[in-house]
This record gives C-alpha cells, sequence and structure tokens, in this order.
C-alpha cells in the first residue's frame, strides 16, 4: 500500500480543542506519506472531525460526511471526535461511513486508516464491515498525547493541556464525550511549546475542555495546594521562561479559579496576556441553578472585580446561553441588566439548543425558537456596543500588536495584528517599519476599518 499515491482531506467542526487535534491528525497523516487535499476536492480518504455539543452540531457532522461521500462515492470516509463518541451506534448504521473512532484514539488514526485500507485491499473489492474503534471514554485515566506543527502563519500556536470535564452541567453532553479531566504532562507541553517557538511561534494558547482543571487529577505539590489553580500556575511560570515565547493566552477559566492570590500571581507573569474568557451562561442565579453552574452571579462580578483591580483595562469576554428551559421574562430581563452592568468586551451568544442525553433537554418550559432569537438579538447588539466603547477607551494610546497577516480591506493593504487585550488593529501598509510575525508598538484610534479592526499607525 502506497500512502504516497493515497490523497486526504479533512474538515473540523466544534471547539479549538477540535482544530489542535485536526491539526495534530493532519501531521501525523503528513509524515506517513499522504497527500493533503482541500476538502471541497476529491481525496481517496475523507477525515470529518465532528461535534456533538449540540443536536445542531450532530446534523451539522452527519451532513459533512455524506458530502465528503457524495464528493468521491469510492471514497473512505472517517468520522471522528464528539459525535462519532457519542453515536457510533447510529453511524454504524450509516452505509456512507466506514471507519468511526472514538475521541481517545486520535493519535493512533493513521494506523487505525491503514488496518481497514488493508482489510478493504485484501476483500479484493468486496464490501468491508465499518471500522469502529471507540473505547468508553468515561473510565479513561490517561491523557492520549498529540502534537502539532507551526501553522501557515507561524505567529499564534494552540497548545492543548489537558481533556475531559467534571462539571456536568445540565445542558451539555462534553463530560459524556470527552470523559474525565485528564491532564497533559509539563515535560511534554513544555517540549512542544519549545518546538513550536523554535519555527517562529511569538504567541502561545493554552487551550483545553476545562482548563481551570488541569492538575486537579494529580497529586498536587505542596507549593501548588493552597492556591485553586496552582498547576496550572506552576505550569505558566515555566512556560513564561521560555525566551522565544513572548506572549502566553489561556483560552478559557473557571469563574471560581479567580481569587485575588490567583490574578495576583498571573499579574507576576507579563507575557500572560490581560485577556480572560470567564464562561458566565445566565447573569440570574435560578438559571444558573438550573444549568447546574457552580457559582452565582454575585461571585462572577468579583471575579470580574478582581480582574479589574489587578489589570488595566483587562479584556473579559464570555458565553451567554439565552433561552435555556424555564427562563422567564422576568429572569432573561435580570440577566440583561446584569450584564449591562459588569460591561464586558466580548459576548458569544448562544440560542439554547436541546441536546439529547442531557437532563436540560428533558426540562419543562422549552421556549420557542422566535423568543430565542429575539433574546439573542438583544445580547448580540448589546455586545456590539460594549466592544465598540471598549475599543474606544484605548484611543490615541500606544499599543504592542503582533502583526498576523497582511490583509486586503476596502481595497487597501494593511498590517493586521492583536494587542495584548485582544483589539484586532489594522496598519496601513504603506509602513514600511513593519512585518509579519513582529511585535511593534502602533498607536491606536478609534477609527473602525473594516468588520472587526480600529486603525493603528506607527
Amino acid at each position: 500500500m502506497d500512502n504516497y499515491r493515497k490523497s486526504i482531506a479533512f474538515h473540523n467542526l466544534g471547539c479549538k480543542v477540535n482544530a489542535y487535534e485536526m491539526s495534530a491528525m493532519i501531521l501525523a497523516f503528513e509524515q506517513a506519506g499522504y497527500t493533503i487535499v482541500p476538502f471541497e476536492e476529491t481525496a481517496d480518504i475523507y477525515v470529518v472531525n465532528t461535534c456533538s455539543v449540540t443536536n445542531i452540531a450532530d446534523r451539522k457532522s452527519r451532513q459533512m460526511l455524506h458530502r465528503a461521500a457524495k464528493q468521491n462515492p469510492d471514497a473512505v470516509i472517517v468520522a471522528v471526535g464528539c459525535y462519532a463518541q457519542a453515536s457510533a451506534e447510529d453511524l454504524t448504521q450509516d452505509p456512507l461511513v466506514h471507519i468511526i473512532v472514538g475521541n481517545n484514539r486520535k493519535a493512533d488514526i493513521v494506523s487505525i486508516v491503514e488496518n481497514y485500507l488493508r482489510e478493504r485491499e485484501n476483500a479484493g473489492g468486496a464490501s468491508v464491515p465499518t471500522l469502529v474503534d471507540v473505547i468508553d471514554i468515561a473510565h479513561e485515566k490517561c491523557y492520549e498525547n498529540m502534537e502539532v506543527d507551526a501553522s501557515s502563519s507561524r505567529n499564534r500556536a494552540y497548545i492543548k493541556i489537558q481533556d475531559g470535564c467534571n462539571m456536568f452541567c445540565s445542558y451539555c453532553i462534553i463530560p459524556y464525550t470527552r470523559g474525565r479531566i485528564r491532564s497533559r504532562d509539563v515535560s511534554d507541553i513544555l517540549t512542544e511549546a519549545e518546538h513550536l517557538a523554535a519555527q517562529g511561534v511569538s504567541e502561545i494558547v493554552l487551550t483545553g475542555i476545562h482548563v481551570s482543571s488541569y492538575g486537579r487529577d494529580w497529586e498536587q505539590t505542596n507549593a501548588d495546594r493552597d492556591v485553586p489553580g496552582g498547576a496550572l500556575l506552576s505550569l505558566l511560570r515555566r512556560l513564561h521562561a521560555i525566551p522565544q515565547i513572548h506572549r502566553i493566552r489561556l483560552s478559557s477559566l473557571e469563574p471560581r479559579i479567580v481569587t485575588q492570590k490567583f490574578a495576583a500571581e498571573l499579574k507576576k507573569l507579563p507575557k500572560v496576556c490581560p485577556h480572560f474568557h470567564l464562561s458566565l451562561q445566565s447573569g440570574c442565579d435560578a438559571t444558573l441553578k438550573r444549568m447546574n453552574r457552580k457559582y452565582t452571579a454575585a461571585g462572577y462580578a468579583e471575579c470580574c472585580k478582581l480582574l479589574r483591580t489587578v489589570y488595566d483595562r483587562p479584556a473579559l469576554t464570555t458565553d451567554v446561553i439565552v433561552g435555556f428551559p424555564g427562563e422567564t421574562e422576568e429572569e432573561f430581563a435580570e440577566t440583561v441588566r446584569y450584564l449591562e452592568e459588569i460591561d464586558l468586551y466580548e459576548m458569544h451568544v448562544f440560542k439554547f439548543s436541546p441536546r439529547k442525553g442531557t437532563p436540560a433537554a428533558k426540562m419543562p418550559g422549552q421556549l420557542t425558537e422566535a423568543v430565542k432569537a429575539s433574546r439573542s438579538d438583544v445580547l448580540i447588539d448589546m455586545s456590539e456596543r460594549h466592544s465598540r466603547a471598549y475599543r474606544e477607551t484605548f484611543a490615541g494610546e500606544k499599543a504592542e500588536i503582533l502583526v498576523e497577516e497582511i490583509l486586503q480591506i476596502d481595497g487597501r493593504s494593511y498590517y493586521v495584528g492583536f494587542t495584548k487585550n485582544y483589539i484586532r488593529v489594522a496598519v496601513p501598509a504603506d509602513e514600511d517599519t513593519l512585518a509579519v510575525n513582529t511585535l511593534t508598538e502602533v498607536i491606536l484610534t478609534a477609527i473602525p476599518v473594516g468588520s472587526d479592526c480600529v486603525l493603528g499607525r506607527v
């Protein structure tokens, strides 16, 4: 079997963790001699990294698998990821899917695919049963190690540091598709970070299913025990010491991890960007309780206050679910008032989507799509106002940007990059002192450029 004659295409659905794992799988197939082609082209093998966070994600996963089969009816179709993990039994009934790979088997996907190809070759064209490689992830205790190479942009790279979640929010299927928390070994993380830095990566983003739980499945050292998130802080200190890494971002944080001591220790690490994603979901305590979130609205607000005390105008972002079962007009109004008060930089607004297998899907008081859409519009409008106002506070000030690319915006070329506070800045490309993948100090304006940038000048 000559892999160099095999073409393979990939499509990713879902979160940053899925994107990281997709990059690792692509790298593994490249190293094994396969030819990577765009998903829209004809390929011998199609790999769809599926998502199952909502019923809509399930449907999109099935659609992409069927689209691949339509593009080449003779191709081998591979379903991997959360939908494959949660719905393996259903997928075995789909004649268009040939290989089903669970979440903790992605590191072995090359050998899994090659075993199937070998069986099909030996069968001489006869039908080969669907190959299912899905383990009961609920009982997995080992982290599945995967590594990525620098992306084509060579500016920012994601590093996955943990998998799984123990929170069991009532709307979420992830603990069932990803299993319990499993933390990656520190030495493996440092090796990958050093490798990426040597390739020119300036900024790393630590990602995982529940980043704040990093190290909680270990016996922590004495130094870590007295601080929530102590193992995460210890890791950040080690990464901070890598000279070629200039910026470190955290993809998300559990609100309860943000204590005075945690925030103060973060501030001692200037490479850690003052950009924190604190998932909220609702500003109403009654709704939070039904969601099985482990904090109150007041507790979340205190976390925001702590970070704003330690940092100057940190970029605080969040997720909010509207239309959760039983959310009354009064409860939604409470969330609206709360979000106006805490004034976050950005909000990612999601309409509640019942996920089969979760407690929330069976709750009474399911709301109509029209109500959800109306409430979503309110919060999206608020997010746009707050985001614009936040960026305007930096008008006339100097800020360092990491230049990531050159883009054409409204017919003009710009260098585009982000500040530490995650403000996207566009600098006219006639500023010849700039270059891609460099850290450059610019002066910000409040003038918008394109849909999501502000103007900067050297």
